[in-house]
């Protein structure tokens, strides 16, 4: 199943409405459950947030009332509307705003690749035992189609294609082994950099801050286990139509699970928490050498999870989101 944030119009301004993409539909959630006798123990269940944070039993039950109004083809009265063509609605962030952005740095080929680009000397002996990861800003999440923003203070703007595993039920020293049971799914991940700045700030010994904090963008949507394999999906990114980078996640120095072990260790994760996989081998631009431009098409995709397409802006203009979100 494919979960998604999606906005529809009410009055002067969008409401977002969570949503399964089912083929060539937008199915709602609320409407479909409502349609169905079924119920959530969520306060909204219009919220995507609300609905993971019943972990498996809630996606069940949203599946089972999805397939049902899908197959009779329902669409409701008007103004509950149950079914969208794909397309008449735009789909956001699947999160518009995360609980917590966590991104770790797990993959030895690109590990490799930026110590062949001399962005480091070598790969620390600590990389192979500590799951490290900086925490990113939930704050500027963009999503399908929305402009991200180049910052004024960078020159050398970069993507990076990464795995997100999202957090549904919540849970405290969790076992690698029952982690499952926790990760309601996945989702594409661009952790923009900006990578001049990445540099003067990391060569302190501390960060990255500004060089991140300015944008993530996250979607189109959160797939499933059932939907999305992150060992064997094929991924692939895009920039004005052609490949850059292309691969899998492949070996990881440590896995989702364990990456859920060792960070709840002593804290809790909670629903919407995102933990990042890292950038794939050749998955950004300072791999290899080759650099975005302003106004440029960037797309990631993955098997299984779909397409995450954003413009990038124009140098210190600011973003400009595909559509206004409502005040937080």
């Amino acid at each position: 199943m494919r979960l998604v944030t999606y906005a529809v119009s009410r009055a002067e301004r969008p409401a977002l409405r969570a949503g399964v993409l089912h083929g060539e539909l937008v199915v709602d959630i609320e409407q479909a459950l409502a349609a169905h006798g079924r119920a959530l123990v969520a306060d909204d269940p219009s919220d995507l947030l609300q609905v993971i944070a019943g972990g498996h039993p809630a996606i069940e039950e949203v599946r089972a009332a999805v397939d049902a109004v899908a197959r009779a083809g329902e669409t409701g009265r008007p103004g509950a509307e149950r079914l969208h063509e794909l397309g008449s609605v735009p789909l956001v962030a699947p999160l518009p705003r995360p609980n917590s952005l966590r991104d770790y740095l797990v993959i030895e080929e690109h590990m490799r690749g930026v110590v062949a680009a001399g962005v480091i000397k070598e790969v620390p002996e600590e990389w192979f035992s500590v799951p490290a990861h900086y925490k990113g800003n939930v704050d500027e999440i963009y999503g399908p189609e929305d402009t991200v923003p180049w910052p004024a203070y960078t020159d050398k703007l970069d993507y990076e294609l990464e795995i997100c595993a999202v957090i549904g039920a919540p849970g405290r020293r969790i076992r690698a082994a029952d982690a499952g049971r926790h990760i309601v799914g996945y989702t594409l991940y661009n952790d923009w950099s900006a990578r001049d700045i990445q540099a003067r700030e990391m060569s302190i010994g501390n960060g990255p801050g500004v060089s991140k904090d300015f944008a993530s963008s996250i979607g189109p949507c959160i797939a499933t286990p059932d939907e999305f394999d992150p060992a064997t999906a094929h991924l692939q990114a895009r920039i004005d139509g052609e490949v850059w980078s292309a691969g899998t996640i492949g070996t990881m120095q440590f896995s989702f699970p364990e990456l859920v072990e060792w960070t709840s260790q002593e804290q809790t994760l909670r629903p919407g928490d995102l933990l990042g996989s890292g950038t794939i081998g050749k998955g950004c631009g300072v791999e290899i050498d080759r650099w975005l431009t302003q106004g440029c098409v960037v797309e990631l995709e993955a098997e299984g999870i779909g397409v995450l397409r954003n413009r990038v802006g124009h140098k210190g203009q600011g973003p400009a989101r595909a559509v206004a979100l409502p005040e937080r």
